[in-house]
């Protein structure tokens, strides 16, 4: 006789699972897209830094989603938004200065690479909240 499968196999994919997912790979696809552009337009490096963190960002988005699938991990949902939202307005800013010598909003870029900080201590908290499904 066979194992039986594992319950987190067993459950319904979870809302904050597929949009980890989506926003890990719309992350991902716009850290290659300025990356390319980079390569070809950006003279400042402003470009290459918003692909960097958003390559770097979205297996870290997609990681936190798996993880509230197979474990309770109340901070996770938080740490996926404030990773979001902070990419958004740091990769956004530098990507606005280096392609329309335009900021998003005054402080755009300290203010997202504040939200990746907090992102990040919501992800370490989150392994202190950890509990079984």
């Amino acid at each position: 006789m066979s194992d039986p499968i594992p319950p987190a196999i067993q459950s319904p994919t979870s809302a904050i699972l597929r949009f980890s997912l989506i926003l890990g790979g719309v992350s991902g696809a716009c850290g290659v897209t300025l990356m390319a552009l980079a390569a070809h337009l950006d003279t400042t490096g402003l470009l290459s830094t918003a692909a960097q963190m958003l390559l770097f960002h979205a297996p870290v988005i997609i990681g936190l989603g798996v993880l509230t699938q197979v474990r309770r991990a109340p901070f996770a949902p938080i740490a996926i938004l404030l990773l979001v939202a902070g990419l958004g307005l740091f990769s956004g800013d530098l990507a606005s200065r280096a392609l329309t010598d335009q900021r998003l909003f005054a402080n755009s870029a300290p203010t997202g690479g504040m939200l990746l900080i907090a992102g990040w201590l919501a992800t370490a908290l989150s392994a202190l909240r950890l509990k079984e499904r």
